[in-house]
Parts: C-alpha cells; sequence; structure tokens
C-alpha cells in the first residue's frame, strides 16, 4: 500500500514533532490534506495552539481555520501515526559543539511509537551521517525493529525563513532523501501533496544533510569576507557599503554586506560540519576562520563605539548608550543566538550603561533567553544610540530624531545600512559598519 495514499484515506496520520518555527507551519500545510498529530514537549506552547495563537507570532490565527490537526504533549497520542517529521531545533552548546540532545529525545519518542510499515522524516539540521549513524540505532533500539525493513527513513532538510511572507513552506522547494528508490518515490509523494514549488530527489541521505548544511556555511563565509573587508576598510577611511555598491555594477560581483551573523541556520550550521569534519582528522580552515571573523564583530563595534565616545570628549564609563533591536534580524521575534546580545555584552565590559528597546521581541523571551531588561521605550538622554537590527519602524526615523535623545555630540551607530550618510552630515556623528 501506497504510505500517500493512507494517508489522504486518513488511514494513517502524519505526526510533526516539533511545532517551532519549522514544525508548525508544516505540520498545518499537512492538515490541509491529512489528519495530523502536532506534538511538542512544552504543553503551554500546545495550549496556545489550541487556541489559535502561535507563540513566535510566525503563523496568522486564520491558518488554524479548516485544519484537520490535533495538538498535544502526549506522545501515547503518536501511536496512530504512519508518517513521523521530525522538526526539533540542533543547537550547539556554549563550547560550539552541536547539542543533539533534542534530536535524540525526540528520535527516542518516536521509536515508542514506530510500527511496521512507518515512514520517519528528519528535517532538524544535522552533520552528514548523523541521520544514519545516530538516529536509526535509536529507532531500532526502541521499537525493535529493522530500518530499511520494518519501517524507512528519509531526510529532508527544513528551509524555513522567519519572517519570510511570500517564501512560505509551501513555496520553497523541497529536497528529499531516503534509503532507496521506493521509499524516496513515497516520501516525495507526501510532501509533493502540499509543496507547490516542487520536489527534488537527492540522491542519498548524506547528500541531502550535507546540501543544507552547506547552504549556511556559504551565506556565512560570504558574511564573514565583508565583515573582514569592513574592518579593513574602516581603518582606510573608507564606507564599506560605498565600495561593495560600486562593485556590484560589474555584472558577476554578488553583492554581500557586512552585520551581525546570529540568528538558528548561519551562525550555527558551521560548527555542525566542523565538528564532523575534526573528528575524521580534517581541520575546515576556511569555515573556522569565517566562523571566527563573524564571532569577533561585535567585540570590533563595542570597541569602535569606545573610540568615538572618547573622540567627542565623552567619558565611556559615565556615558549611556541605547541599542535598537535585539532579534537575530529585521521584523521577527525570534531572539535565538542574537548576536546583538553578544554586543551588548561586549559594551558593558567597557562599563558603558547600556539600554535596549525592541518593538519586535518580548520583554519575557528577552529576560529568559539573555538576562537583560527590554524597555517599552527609550529613557533618553543618550550619548550614543547603535541602530543594531533594520525593523521597519527604525527605518523611518531620521537625524532629528536620533538628535532629540541624545546629549551634545551625538553619536549614532548604523550596522544595518538603515540611513542615508548625507542626511545625517552636519547633525551628529555617524559611523555605519
Amino acid at each position: 500500500m501506497q504510505i500517500v495514499d493512507a494517508l489522504l484515506r486518513k488511514e494513517k496520520s502524519v505526526a510533526v514533532i516539533g511545532l517551532g518555527y519549522v514544525g508548525l507551519p508544516l505540520a498545518l500545510a499537512f492538515a490541509r490534506k491529512f489528519r495530523v498529530t502536532g506534538f511538542d514537549i512544552l504543553p503551554s506552547r500546545v495550549r496556545a495552539l489550541e487556541e489559535g495563537r502561535d507563540p513566535n507570532g510566525e503563523v496568522e490565527a486564520s491558518d488554524f481555520a479548516q485544519r484537520d490537526i490535533r495538538f498535544t504533549s502526549d506522545p501515547s497520542d503518536l501511536s496512530a501515526a504512519g508518517f513521523f517529521i521530525v522538526t526539533v531545533p540542533t543547537p550547539i552548546d556554549a563550547y560550539k559543539v552541536p547539542d543533539l540532545g533534542p534530536l535524540f529525545a525526540a528520535t527516542r519518542t518516536v521509536a515508542n511509537a514506530l510500527k511496521p510499515g512507518d515512514y520517519v522524516v528528519f528535517e532538524s539540521t544535522v552533520y552528514p551521517g548523523c541521520t544514519e549513524e545516530e538516529c536509526l540505532p535509536l529507532l531500532e533500539a526502541g521499537s525493535g525493529l529493522k530500518a530499511f525493513r520494518d519501517f524507512q527513513v528519509g531526510y529532508s532538510p527544513e528551509r524555513i525563513n522567519p519572517g519570510d511572507r511570500e517564501r512560505t513552506v509551501e513555496h520553497i522547494l523541497k529536497v528529499v532523501s531516503a534509503g532507496d528508490t521506493d521509499s524516496l518515490e513515497q516520501i516525495a509523494a507526501v510532501y509533493g501533496t502540499v509543496i507547490q514549488a516542487g520536489i527534488y530527489k537527492a540522491a542519498s541521505i548524506r547528500i541531502a544533510e550535507a546540501a543544507k548544511v552547506i547552504e549556511n556555511i556559504q551565506r556565512d563565509l560570504n558574511i564573514s569576507l565583508m565583515n573582514e573587508l569592513a574592518v579593513l576598510f574602516d581603518r582606510m577611511g573608507l564606507d564599506t557599503r560605498s565600495v561593495i555598491e560600486t562593485a556590484a555594477t560589474k555584472w558577476n560581483f554578488v553583492p554581500y554586506y557586512p552585520g551581525l551573523v546570529g540568528g538558528h541556520c548561519i551562525g550555527v550550521d558551521p560548527y555542525y560540519l566542523i565538528h564532523k569534519a575534526l573528528s575524521l582528522g580534517i581541520n575546515p580552515q576556511v569555515i573556522r576562520a569565517g566562523r571566527g571573523i563573524n564571532d569577533r564583530m561585535p567585540e570590533f563595534i563595542a570597541q569602535k563605539m569606545v573610540r568615538y565616545l572618547a573622540q567627542c570628549g565623552k567619558n565611556p564609563s559615565a556615558s549611556r548608550v541605547l541599542v535598537m533591536g535585539l532579534t537575530f534580524k529585521e521584523n521577527i521575534s525570534d531572539l535565538r543566538n542574537s548576536k546583538v546580545a553578544d554586543l551588548i555584552r561586549e559594551l558593558r565590559t567597557f562599563s558603558l550603561e547600556v539600554d535596549v528597546v525592541d518593538d519586535q521581541a518580548s520583554p519575557e523571551a528577552a529576560l529568559g533567553e539573555y538576562g537583560m531588561a527590554l524597555l517599552p521605550e527609550p529613557d533618553p538622554p543618550y550619548d550614543a544610540v547603535i541602530v543594531a537590527v533594520r525593523h521597519r519602524t527604525y527605518t523611518t526615523l531620521n537625524a532629528d530624531w536620533f538628535c532629540g535623545i541624545m546629549r551634545d555630540h551625538p553619536i549614532l551607530f548604523d550596522l544595518m545600512g538603515c540611513f542615508d550618510p548625507a542626511s545625517m552630515q552636519g547633525k551628529l556623528e555617524f559611523w555605519r559598519l
């Protein structure tokens, strides 16, 4: 029996394990066609979803309507599923080593519900080989079944872009992989019922895993080059963005821009491949160098701010700085792995008093994640302002507004190229990354 047919007839259901930025949109998409069980270990999240509220603010209330979905935190509710999708986070620990704890816990949960004929597809970002070397043994041990004989396994890398209202899960080309040709066709057929952008069948599970991790490594390295150039050009007295815009007039120059590289993908995924490379006795020098450059940018910016304060006759240890934006990118509430938090810590090592505002982020989340209090609005006067995130509400501000919340000799740092330098000249000290 084709698994897709059983799902369409609702003889079996789809179970999505992990209902965050990746799992929830996917579960709701499948619930248009199939019966879906959405599982998450956080009862508070499940209660919010049952009320039609996405705690992450990525899914609208209307998206919950007319969906055949049940939300639960009870593992026993997974017993009726025949197609399991694992979408839990794969972070790094304090030592920048892959933390596979959530993935292994989710795998064991699935193993307890696994039956002959079932399918398990992993979407969490991992290093090549993790699915077959780490997850398969857990599935077999927990279920008493044999992979690729009693049940099938695949890998389909997630490509969710938080805050992107155009490239939603249905409109992103979906890569799928499996242990054999027949399983690959079955998994492709299941995803193909809801993915409108098309399905790409990878040659193997390891190739799909590797493709996912290098998608973000490529961006990380390109941005690290721009960050290194930004440090160099700053020393030379050149505006980096003007240099990039000039170079971009050549037909084959691809414009990337410097910035703080955080988030759950670009700032994390390289460490998964680094971990795998080191286990094989290979030192991935370029990948590690790019990560090092990007991780050091908060320190560079903090030191630059201290120099500006001193040059303007301000005592850094008696100065107040406002940081605008704490999320890892613009127009979203996602605070995961925010490099702005690292910047704030660096500023405070110089005894600067730092206030933080962010009209997109949750104050409770900021306090819980970083121990940082978000002010509801600026509390002037300040000596300097750093616009760290390009939220749409910040891009409408002008020099007069910034001057109005600062003391004499105001200083504005624009880390994301939000403002035209010409509009700031003569009104304040302006620097952009």
